[in-house]
């Protein structure tokens, strides 16, 4: 379970996050609603460690978070797509797929592993794998960032808006493929930032409210989540 205890950002001397708590638990699809600028994107930048925290705990079962640089969010389990996708262009589709693998120093057979896992969810990965990732289309990027995110989350996937800038018929491909992964990998505990949650409706366990930088109690469909903002 990843927990967020009472987490507060600041940016250039400007409160974002207010002493945001919630919990994200593993086998459930936890989606974060909010308008642009409401504090989604820190929360899971805050969650990755890419940000300081003013105050609070980030916590993975009994593991803080906080404590530990960056780099060590992926050798916990988590896995991060980001809005913007951050691919490296000049590196193949594989290769960008690959990379978390190769910092973690994965051997051979289980990155292997790891990528027929992830084409098998993904098979269009696979036709365009040897594509550079600076020639793909936006729709394709979310989906190599989903590929990548997915090399090293065995315990939590965090996608920050991943439905924004898609056409619609690409959403829907991108919605079904999530649909998928919860079949496949039941194991995960989803977080997913959306500014409308509409397409995420099938999916959704849980919906998290963000409102200036709080997380606000709201109707869900599991009775047992507890949230709280203080």
């Amino acid at each position: 379970m990843l927990r967020l205890d009472k987490v507060s950002v600041s940016i250039e001397g400007v409160r974002v996050l207010r002493g945001v708590s919630c919990e994200i638990i593993a086998r459930k699809t936890t989606v974060l609603i909010g308008r642009n600028g409401a504090g989604k994107t820190t929360t899971l930048r805050a969650i990755m460690g890419l940000i300081a925290l003013d105050e609070g705990s980030v916590r993975l079962d009994a593991d803080d978070l906080a404590s530990r640089p960056a780099h060590t969010r992926a050798r916990a389990g988590i896995g991060y797509a980001p809005e913007d996708r951050r691919l490296i262009p000049e590196l193949s589709v594989e290769e960008n797929i690959r990379l978390p693998a190769l910092a973690l120093k994965l051997d051979r057979a289980e990155i292997a592993r790891r990528l027929d896992e992830i084409y098998q969810l993904l098979p269009e990965l696979h036709v365009m794998r040897a594509r550079p990732a600076g020639g793909v289309s936006g729709g394709q990027g979310k989906m190599v960032a989903l590929g990548r995110a997915l090399t090293v989350a065995r315990k939590v996937l965090l996608l920050d808006e991943p439905f924004q800038g898609l056409a619609p018929a690409l959403a829907l491909d991108y919605a079904r493929t999530l649909g998928e992964l919860r079949k496949h990998r039941p194991e995960l505990a989803m977080l997913i930032t959306e500014s409308s949650p509409a397409l995420l409706d099938r999916i959704a366990d849980r919906t998290l409210q963000i409102e200036r930088g709080e997380v606000l109690p709201t109707p869900t469909k599991d009775r047992e989540f507890h949230v709280a903002a203080i």
